[in-house]
């Protein structure tokens, strides 16, 4: 049995709320990634089961390796058909803002949910969540969205109305968002669910397949250079650094979920407590950021490069070039060498 986390009162609003309508919008963040297409799509069978009408919308481009999911060719990617995804927000009832907690999170679709005139349910794990949804269901103690979205279904009392696409879509999102449950993984509940979502009659050993064994040939030539040229070792802080130009990713033709799990790689190394992973993209320097035990690197993320998180798995931005990046980075990390050597 699992434990109530969710209030008692969203439970029954957002029930209330789903009963009342027929036209459900679900949205998640940029540049999704297995939580975020794991638990709008988990959501996105359980309605569809309730006869909804349901729309999934996300910003842009999401990885290859989770487009075995059944549901992921009906999504709405807003980069490409911008005119249907405000089509289909003007024309929601209800919209499910899923693994978000501010709406500058969902880039352009921002104003637009911001504006609709439909009821919003925010389903969340990160901290500071924003005030612009009905129901706000923010739990950042849990592993992941998607762990949420199961706990919700059972709640409202649907558990036998999630099929088996619903639970490799949850399963999906939770193996993901801890790195194949090596991290933020610890609670029994989660295994519990695991256990219910096996009687769905998921097979995980294909999923984790499907998901880690599917990359390119470029992909791992790139962990090969990374790891061999690019990898810095900052041995008297216990941290690793792991940097990507977009013209080398360019020289590896990377598409998007190739450097997926890159952050992790530097965390198998003896010593190594903090990971971090800095890759320039389109418009910024985007951050990711890993640690081991009790080194909170969503606390890092938040102080130096408007990030968050959670305790050992988190993100961050950086507006400027990535010389500029790491050199902050550089500059900043000798004021947590007591706490990393504490670890």
């Amino acid at each position: 049995m699992i434990t109530k986390i969710i209030a008692e009162a969203d439970i029954q609003n957002t029930k209330k709320y789903i009963d009342n309508v027929d036209r459900i919008v679900i949205v998640s963040h940029l540049s999704p990634d297995g939580d975020a297409i794991g638990s709008s799509l988990g959501l996105y069978h359980f309605l569809l089961e309730m006869d909804k009408s349901v729309n999934v919308i996300v910003p842009n481009e999401f990885p290859d390796f989770l487009k075995w999911l059944k549901g992921t060719h009906d999504i709405i990617n807003d980069e490409k058909s911008h005119e249907i995804a405000v089509e289909t927000i003007d024309a929601a009832e209800l919209i499910f803002c899923m693994d978000f907690n501010i709406l500058k999170r969902i880039g352009d679709l921002g104003p637009l949910v911001e504006q609709s005139k439909a009821k919003k349910v925010m389903i969340d794990h990160h901290l500071d969540p924003g005030d612009f949804c009905n129901v706000t269901m923010s739990y950042p103690e849990i592993s992941s969205t998607s762990e949420i979205v199961f706990r919700l279904i059972c709640r409202m009392g649907f558990f036998e109305d999630i099929n088996k696409e619903c639970a490799e879509c949850i399963y999906t999102g939770m193996m993901t968002d801890t790195g194949a449950f090596t991290y933020n993984s610890n609670s029994d509940q989660i295994y519990y669910i695991i256990s219910e979502l096996l009687k769905k009659g998921i097979d995980k050993d294909a999923i984790y397949s499907r998901v880690y064994n599917t990359y390119t040939v470029n992909r791992v030539r790139l962990m090969g250079f990374l790891t061999y040229k690019k990898m810095k070792v900052y041995e008297d802080c216990k941290t690793a650094l792991l940097t990507l130009s977009r013209d080398e990713q360019y020289r590896f033709n990377v598409k998007k979920g190739d450097t997926e799990g890159f952050v992790n790689i530097p965390l198998s190394i003896e010593n190594i407590v903090f990971s971090v992973f800095i890759r320039e993209d389109k418009d910024l320097i985007k951050i990711s950021f890993r640690s081991k035990g009790n080194f909170p690197c969503n606390e890092f993320a938040s102080a130096h490069f408007g990030g968050g998180g959670h305790k050992n798995a988190s993100g961050g931005e950086f507006y400027g070039n990535l010389e500029d990046a790491i050199a902050l980075f550089e500059s900043v990390l000798p004021e947590y060498k007591e706490l990393l050597i504490k670890n």
